[in-house]
């Protein structure tokens, strides 16, 4: 996942005309963050989490096909998480960067939380009853993040880390990415948007068809075009030359596709439901924030939880997880008795998920990215926009 509100120095450029060669770099000034898209992510990982209760079958009854109903869709939490990468990420990036930098910056960002969250899961699959245990190779997968490139081995250990394997493929590739986009007018960043969401489509079309013997929705290279979109809206608000909806009307198309998902194949086909609603949403939130309009996803306490989504994101699976121990599989409790133990799984999952914002993630973040002066000694760590990741970041079909 990568955090929305950045310390970078971005401002769009004003509209010049048409797309020539003066108007291709926007060029930096005021001090800008966009805390509206950090609140939206915490939505996003609420989703995720909504899903999960919902696939360890907390809710019988009528009670569970409500929850099915607002949650059966979280997994499109996952290609918001994917989306909103792609923007921030081309918003954030950082004039005359050099690749190793950019990549020294990833791994700090993620890669700590990551292990953290592996060992635990590793723990866990010796210590409890019925966990999976995972053979060697499929361990050094996990911790190399090259996991989610091969079907059988993605949701081992920790499974929402198959996202995080995605975002590595995507890091790899944004240095190419941000250098093709600099060299994109408006024009040019539009029709590789174009082409990303028409790559969606024909994946999407080829997936429920069984064109191929395995599904593609955690395969990396299948959710690039989601990453490619992000970077590109992120582009075109830098050029002053984002045109969409605002952040009310991209938010009713959001919810309409996300409610729409069960009309489709399950697993990747529901990426095409909620696509053109993230990918307006986003760049609407981060405008929004830019000229200082009304936005909800802003609220301090949202972007607050916002910034803890990454370590909730990552550790709440394992506390659902554990619970089977007490609870058993798929309960089926009713009302009542559902409800506290959502509450309970809710509240350990985010006091871990502070524990491990406060004890790892800044911590090491700060550590990993210490520069030493000239003279010797260690300089402030570097202002770092916390990536999202999932990315954002999601879970099993997730």
């Amino acid at each position: 996942m990568t955090t929305a509100t950045t310390r970078e120095t971005r401002t769009p450029l004003a509209r010049t005309g048409a797309d020539h060669a003066s108007s291709r770099s926007p060029t930096p000034a005021a001090m800008t963050s966009l805390p509206s898209l950090t609140g939206l992510r915490w939505m996003a990982a609420l989703l995720v989490f909504g899903l999960h209760v919902n696939n360890f079958g907390y809710f019988g009854g009528g009670a569970g096909r409500i929850v099915f109903w607002g949650f059966g869709a979280g997994a499109t939490g996952v290609s918001f998480f994917f989306v909103l990468s792609g923007f921030v990420l081309t918003w954030s990036a950082r004039p005359r960067d050099r690749a190793l930098a950019f990549w020294r910056r990833r791994v700090a960002r993620i890669y700590p939380v990551h292990l953290v969250t592996l060992g635990i899961a590793f723990v866990m699959a010796y210590t409890l009853a019925r966990q999976p245990r995972p053979a060697p190779s499929q361990a050094l997968a996990n911790v190399l993040l090259v996991h989610s490139w091969w079907r059988p081995w993605w949701q081992t250990l920790n499974p929402v880390s198959w996202s995080l394997a995605c975002e590595a493929f995507f890091y790899a590739v944004f240095p190419l990415l941000i250098l093709l986009l600099r060299r994109l007018g408006a024009r040019g960043a539009t029709a590789l948007g174009a082409l990303s969401a028409a790559a969606v489509l024909v994946l999407a079309w080829a997936d429920a068809h069984h064109w191929w013997s395995q599904t593609v929705y955690a395969l990396p290279v299948a959710r690039l075009p989601e990453f490619v979109l992000g970077a590109v809206t992120a582009r075109l608000v830098l050029l002053d030359r984002w045109r969409g909806p605002g952040l009310e009307a991209s938010l009713a198309l959001a919810v309409i596709g996300y409610f729409a998902v069960p009309q489709v194949t399950p697993g990747y086909p529901a990426t095409v439901c909620t696509l053109l609603g993230f990918a307006l949403l986003i760049p609407a939130a981060a405008v929004a924030d830019l000229h200082g309009l009304p936005s909800l996803w802003r609220h301090r306490r949202l972007v607050r939880l916002g910034e803890l989504s990454f370590a909730f994101y990552m550790i709440h699976l394992l506390v659902l997880r554990t619970g089977t121990q007490l609870l058993g599989t798929k309960p089926h409790f009713g009302v009542a008795a559902g409800l506290a133990v959502t509450v309970v799984a809710f509240t350990l999952s985010l006091a871990l998920s502070w524990l491990l914002y406060e004890a790892v993630e800044s911590p090491a973040r700060r550590l990993l990215l210490r520069r030493r002066r000239t003279g010797g000694g260690p300089a402030d760590p570097p202002r770092e926009p916390a990536p999202a990741r999932p990315a954002a970041a999601a879970v099993p079909p997730e």
